[in-house]
């Protein structure tokens, strides 16, 4: 049963270089996708942060308008 499960490709019906080369998409994308959420987190936290710093909500919005207007100056 062994024999013919190997001469199969195991389980899953992959060969060993099918199922490394599966591995080797899966965690390519697994990565990809990793960074793609961290960017959005950041983003959201500079749009939105999820805790209001000391001086309140008011403070945050500050801060995020001071942030844009120094990075827009620098741009421009």
């Amino acid at each position: 049963m062994a024999a013919e499960m190997e001469k199969q490709g195991g389980l899953a019906g992959l060969t060993e270089d099918e199922a490394k080369e599966f591995h080797k998409i899966f965690v390519q994308s697994f990565i990809i996708f990793t960074a793609v959420a961290v960017v959005a987190h950041i983003l959201a936290w500079a749009w939105r942060p999820w805790l209001p710093p000391e001086g309140g909500w008011q403070a945050a919005l500050n801060g995020v308008q001071d942030t844009a207007l120094q990075t827009i100056t620098f741009l421009v």
